[in-house]
């Protein structure tokens, strides 16, 4: 029986480095269809986003049901717990890669990134791609150090975000109000993808030392 459980939660881990993979496929795919207007690809995400909420609430049930059956203690407790808010942040960076996606599919056949700014949210994109691969990694190895060295990553994202309000604020600014909309929309959500990869690398490192 503790054989089994013990599998159990071991799959637990799996889980949420299959959900890593996932949305970090999920932003890829859906800055290729951002900045390429590309309608098929922005159907696929949007369509795939299921998969990932399948994941979440299958982590869920069985998260708590092991909970409930096995009254876990210690470590095993603070690793069901953690796992749960993890997936929880997964679960969330799957929806904003969908976001990014809808918009897209919206503004379809036209670009909803004026050509200008389309550098900026490529290189958003692949910072944020390569932060959910890293998480994947960093929880598939439980990889501490790494875990906390995510953070200064994410602040790369933060200064894309922050040039991209500078642009919108700039008194020559030439874009139409929707299409402000639009890159404010969007560039919030690349900045909040990046910013659940790292709420989930602090809660590895919580899941591993027990320390905040």
């Amino acid at each position: 029986m503790r054989d089994e459980y013990h599998e159990q939660l071991d799959s637990v881990g799996h889980t949420l480095v299959e959900m890593a993979g996932l949305v970090g496929r999920a932003l890829s795919r859906a800055t290729t269809a951002l900045l390429e207007a590309d309608l098929a690809t922005a159907e696929a995400v949007i369509s795939a986003d299921d998969a990932v909420d399948a994941l979440h609430r299958e982590l869920d049930v069985r998260t708590l049901d092991l909970m409930a059956r096995q009254q876990p203690v210690a470590g095993d407790l603070r690793t069901l717990v953690t796992s749960l808010r993890m997936s929880a942040d997964l679960e969330r960076m799957g929806d904003l890669a969908r976001h990014i996606a809808k918009i897209a599919r919206m503004r379809h056949p036209e670009h909803a990134v004026p050509e200008e700014l389309r550098p900026v949210f490529e290189r958003m994109g692949r910072i944020g791609t390569q932060l959910a691969q890293r998480v994947a990694d960093i929880v598939e190895a439980q990889d501490v150090d790494a875990a906390r060295t995510l953070e200064s990553e994410d602040d790369a994202v933060d200064r894309l975000h922050s040039e991209v309000f500078t642009t919108l604020l700039s008194q020559d600014n030439p874009y139409t109000i929707e299409s402000a909309i639009d890159v404010t929309l969007l560039s919030r959500y690349y900045e909040r993808f990046a910013d659940h990869a790292v709420s989930v690398a602090r809660r590895l490192v919580f899941l591993v030392t027990g320390e905040q």
